[in-house]
C-alpha cells in the first residue's frame, strides 16, 4: 500500500504530464470499445437479417447445397410433411422452435408476351404466413424494418419479383416502381423489334389468351419429367431485394403454384425444410436432436443438416473482415499507449534520478525501485481503464438514441444504428484489461532501467 500511495503521489507531482499520458489511453481505449461495439451490433444485424431469411437450420436433401439449386426435382423432399410434423411435435424441439416451414427454390424463364420480353428467374416457393412471422425474428433488439411479403390473402397464381425483373419486363407503369426509365427499342439488323418466332409465339399467345391484367406474366420451367411447363401469374408488388443480382432475377410465389409449376399432378416435393428457434445460442442443442432424428426416424432418407452459417458464407467473411480490422486498430492504439505510458516513465526516470539514488542509499533494494515504477503504470492504466469506459458508454448511450440508420450489404431496408458496447461484458473486460496489461508492460523497460541505476551515479546526477 505504501508503494501504491507513493507512486500516485509521484503522478500528481507532474500533472500535465499524467493527464497527458491518460488522456491518451482514454481516447484510445473509447475509440477502441465504439468500433469493437459497432462491429458487434454489424454482426448481429446481419445474423438477423439471414435467419429470418433462411432459419437457423435447414433441412435438405443431401448434396442439394453444392449441386441441386438448378434441379429441385432431382433433389426435393418427397416426405416433407412428416418431417415437418416430426419436428413440431417432438417434446426436446419443441420449447426451442419458433417456426418450421416448408420452401420449394426454382428456376425457369419469366416473361411479358404483351412486351415480347422474357427474363431467366429464380423463385422460392413459400408459406406466406409462416415466412412473414419468421421476419419478426429479432433476438438482439435490432429492430429491423424487414420487409413483409406482400403476398397474404392473395391468389394461389399472384406473385412478387424485384424491381429489375420488373424492368425488363417492362411492368413499371402498372407496378409503380421509382426509378425506372422506359426500355429502348433494341436495334436489329433485319429493323424487327424481336426475332420472327416469338414475335409469332407473342401473336399467338394474344389471340389465344383472355384479356389479361396489365402485370400479367408467364413462367416457364422444367416439370419433374424434364416437360417444358407454363403456368400464368400475376404480379402483386415488384420489391427492391437489396442485391443488383437478385433484384434482377429473384420471384417469391405461393408454395402450392412452384410445386405445380414443377410437380404437376406428382407429389409435392420441397427443396428444404426451415427451421428458426428462439435463439442462435440453442443451435448445436437443435442440431444434436435434429440429427439424431434424421439418424432414426428418417435413416432411409438421403438427407443432411445445414446452419445458416454455411448457407450464407458472406456472413463468416463478414465477421473475419470485423475482427482484422478491430484487431487493426487495437494493435495502433496498444502501440500509441506503450510508446505514450514509455515516454512519460522515462521522462520520470530521468527526473528523478536523484530521488532514486537517495532511496537506495537509504537502503531501498532494486525491486523496490522497479515496483514503485511500475505501479505508476498500473495506476495509470487502471485510470485509463475505468474513464475510458465511461466515456465509451456515454458516446454509445447518444449513439444510440441518434436516430440514426444504416442498410448492411445485401439488404434494402436499413437497421438503426447502435453501439452495443453496455451489453456486451466481455468486450468490455478484454479491452479494459488489454489497456492495463500494455500500460504495466510500458513502464517495465523504463522501471528496470531505474533500478540498475548506481547509487553515485544516480546521486551526482544533475
Amino acid at each position: 500500500m505504501n508503494t501504491f500511495s507513493l507512486a500516485l503521489r509521484n503522478l500528481l507531482r507532474n500533472r500535465r504530464r499524467s493527464l497527458t499520458t491518460l488522456l491518451a489511453m482514454v481516447i484510445g481505449l473509447s475509440a477502441i470499445l465504439i468500433f469493437g461495439g459497432y462491429a458487434r451490433n454489424s454482426i448481429f444485424a446481419l445474423q438477423t437479417g439471414y435467419v429470418q431469411l433462411h432459419g437457423h437450420l435447414q433441412i435438405q436433401h443431401k448434396n442439394y447445397f453444392l449441386y441441386g439449386s438448378g434441379n429441385p426435382a432431382a433433389y426435393g423432399i418427397a416426405n416433407y410433411g412428416k418431417i415437418i410434423d416430426v419436428v413440431r411435435h417432438d417434446p426436446e424441439l419443441v420449447p426451442l422452435l419458433t417456426m418450421v416451414t416448408p420452401k420449394l427454390q426454382l428456376g425457369g424463364i419469366a416473361g411479358n408476351f404483351a412486351a415480347g420480353v422474357s427474363k431467366s428467374v429464380f423463385a422460392s416457393g413459400i408459406v406466406v404466413a409462416e415466412q412473414n412471422q419468421m421476419r419478426h425474428w429479432d433476438d438482439y433488439g435490432s429492430v429491423a424494418l424487414s420487409i413483409q411479403y406482400a403476398l397474404t390473402d392473395t391468389p394461389q397464381n399472384s406473385v412478387l419479383i424485384g424491381t429489375g425483373v420488373a424492368r425488363i419486363l417492362q411492368l413499371c407503369e402498372p407496378l409503380k416502381v421509382e426509378n425506372c426509365p422506359p426500355a429502348p427499342e433494341p436495334t436489329r439488323s433485319d429493323g424487327n423489334a424481336a426475332p420472327d418466332d416469338i414475335a409469332a409465339l407473342s401473336a399467338l399467345e394474344s389471340r389465344n389468351a383472355p384479356t389479361a391484367h396489365s402485370t400479367a406474366i408467364e413462367m416457364l420451367a422444367a416439370n419433374v419429367h424434364g416437360a417444358p411447363n407454363v403456368v400464368g401469374l400475376n404480379v402483386v408488388k415488384a420489391e427492391n431485394w437489396g442485391v443488383k443480382e437478385a433484384d434482377d432475377s429473384l420471384m417469391v410465389m405461393h408454395l402450392g403454384q412452384a410445386q405445380k409449376l414443377i410437380f404437376g399432378a406428382a407429389p409435392p416435393q420441397v427443396t428444404a425444410v426451415q427451421i428458426q428457434l428462439h435463439h442462435t445460442n440453442q443451435i448445436p442443442q437443435a442440431r444434436a436432436r435434429l440429427e439424431a432424428l434424421l439418424a432414426t426416424s428418417f435413416k432411409d432418407a438421403p438427407l443432411e443438416l445445414l446452419d445458416f452459417e454455411t448457407l450464407t458464407p458472406i456472413y463468416g467473411q463478414s465477421i473475419q473482415f470485423f475482427d482484422s480490422v478491430f484487431g487493426f486498430i487495437a494493435t495502433l492504439i496498444g502501440v500509441i499507449v506503450l510508446f505514450t505510458v514509455g515516454n512519460t516513465m522515462s521522462m520520470a526516470v530521468v527526473e528523478r534520478t536523484t530521488e532514486i539514488g537517495t532511496l537506495r542509499a537509504m537502503g531501498q533494494r532494486r525491486g523496490g525501485i522497479r515496483a514503485l515504477f511500475m505501479c505508476e503504470g498500473l495506476l495509470l492504466g487502471l485510470m485509463g481503464a475505468v474513464l475510458g469506459v465511461l466515456i465509451a458508454l456515454l458516446i454509445a448511450l447518444a449513439i444510440n438514441h441518434s436516430g440514426l440508420t444504416w442498410t448492411p450489404p445485401g439488404y434494402a431496408y436499413a437497421f438503426p444504428l447502435k453501439v452495443r458496447v453496455w451489453g456486451d461484458p466481455g468486450l468490455i473486460f478484454e479491452c479494459a484489461i488489454g489497456l492495463v496489461v500494455v500500460a504495466v508492460i510500458s513502464a517495465w523497460w523504463p522501471a528496470n532501467r531505474a533500478a540498475r541505476l548506481l547509487i553515485v551515479d544516480a546521486l551526482r546526477h544533475v
